[in-house]
């Protein structure tokens, strides 16, 4: 089921993909302005020079001198994808207004300043907590942007394909996936009496004003959509002596009764548009890694509300920890802070001094941490270690572990280091100035 909608999503954003492209161009065509994705394959070792040319630093200097100004914005978010997507929007922007401006011709115009939301402290670590749909978009955007955009995007295409749709809509535009359970089993029910006993007229209408159907499937988006890809459409019927109004099936609305079962499998398979994190990658000096950490509300698992009693507690815990207490105790106290977030801040030091620094999910894997400094790193096909701030080196078995359970949260800081077998090979081939991160990675170096 999860491949059929990765299919349909593909078709779609093909579709996008062909209308963008215009007359000339085809749709496998290599284009100079393909973004590809780092490898994750590990080419062997061959020491060679590998400081950057002059060639990359040039582009370096050009893309620094082209986000610049953009940073002075304390809101915009400085990933590298999300500046490639910040500068389409700018471009989308600029096209729509030229459009208006033609359409509108001789109006004038009365719109006062924008108001935005970018009053943040300048304190903040980081400014957010980022996201990417590849379903949908190359798009970065925040949680709330997300939601709107899938919503939108699934509703357009419902007529297309209500099936699929309207199963992905009951999963990703609700937000009680307590009340989704509950509709969800009411209509498996519908569908298992029609499969069961499809001949039987008392299961061929629904009516509306049910108080069931009213609490418990109505308010449900995707719920009304679904049913009618099972068949039913709405009509008055008389009910009581009073004409209501009901959803009646008919086996003539659909292709057959296996479709029915289809529908059945479709929906439990519980499948959702996801988002991915995005890193948000920023690279930082020591001066600047120095400071406290500040982690925006968007990290916390808690509202606003739970965190100021949680700071009026603070008093009882430092009571608390004037007594003896079990190593039981602590760990219990230890595991109660952790949960109090949802992301954490990793920053990676490298040797020269620069930080290399991205946002996880508490409930990512270290090897996540790992993927994400060797897309980053220039070489990315060597060998390396990450060690904790106390020194510990993680083993190949604590890669499989939480961040959360490995106790990096809410920020740490990781060390990184060359594995020590091909130190010297590096050194030798670089002449002693190892390069770290690419320079691509380098322009999101953030100004003092």
């Amino acid at each position: 089921m999860a491949e059929k909608i990765k299919k349909f999503f593909a078709k779609k954003k093909a579709d996008a993909r062909f209308k963008r492209a215009g007359p000339g161009h085809k749709l496998n065509a290599s284009s100079s302005t393909l973004v590809v994705g780092p490898s994750k394959k590990k080419p062997e070792y061959v020491p060679s020079k590998v400081e950057p040319t002059e060639a990359a630093r040039q582009a370096a200097e050009a893309a620094m001198l082209r986000v610049q100004a953009q940073r002075k914005n304390p809101g915009f978010n400085t990933s590298l994808a999300a500046i490639q997507a910040q500068v389409r929007r700018e471009l989308d922007a600029e096209k729509q207004k030229g459009e208006s401006a033609v359409e509108s011709s001789g109006a004038s115009a009365s719109s006062g300043p924008v108001e935005t939301d970018l009053e943040m402290s300048s304190h903040l670590a980081v400014k957010g907590v980022y996201f990417k749909c590849p379903l949908i978009s190359d798009e970065i955007l925040g949680k709330e942007e997300w939601k709107s955009k899938i919503k939108e995007f699934l509703f357009n295409t419902l007529e297309e394909e209500k099936a699929m749709t309207s199963c992905l809509i009951i999963y990703s535009c609700n937000y009680s996936r307590a009340k989704v359970t509950e509709c969800v089993n009411i209509l498996c029910r519908y569908l298992d009496n029609l499969i069961g006993n499809p001949e039987e007229p008392k299961f061929h209408k629904i009516r509306l004003s049910n108080q069931t159907f009213k609490e418990k499937v109505a308010p449900i988006l995707g719920a009304i959509d679904f049913l009618h890809a099972a068949g039913f459409r709405e009509q008055k019927l008389e009910h009581n002596g009073v004409e209501e109004d009901f959803l009646v099936w008919s086996l003539d609305n659909i292709e057959n009764l296996e479709y029915l079962q289809f529908l059945r499998e479709t929906l439990k398979s519980e499948e959702r548009v996801e988002l991915e994190i995005d890193r948000n990658v920023q690279v930082l000096s020591p001066a600047q890694a120095a400071r406290r950490v500040e982690l925006p509300q968007e990290f916390y698992a808690l509202t606003p509300e739970e965190l100021k009693r949680e700071k009026q507690q603070r008093a009882e815990n430092i009571e608390k920890q004037m007594q003896l207490r079990t190593k039981a105790m602590r760990e219990k106290d230890e595991i109660r802070e952790i949960r109090k977030y949802k992301f954490c801040l990793i920053r990676i030091r490298f040797p020269d001094g620069l930080y290399l620094q991205g946002t996880f999910s508490v409930y990512e894997k270290l090897s996540d941490v790992y993927d994400f400094v060797l897309e980053n790193i220039e070489n990315e096909g060597l060998p390396f270690n990450l060690t904790s701030p106390t020194g510990h080196k993680f083993e190949d078995n604590e890669r499989d572990s939480s961040l959360a359970d490995l106790r990096l949260v809410p920020a740490t800081i990781l060390n990184f280091q060359w594995d020590p077998a091909i130190v010297e090979d590096i050194k030798a081939a670089t002449g002693g100035n190892v390069p770290y991160l690419k320079p691509e990675v380098m322009v999101l170096m953030q100004p003092m």
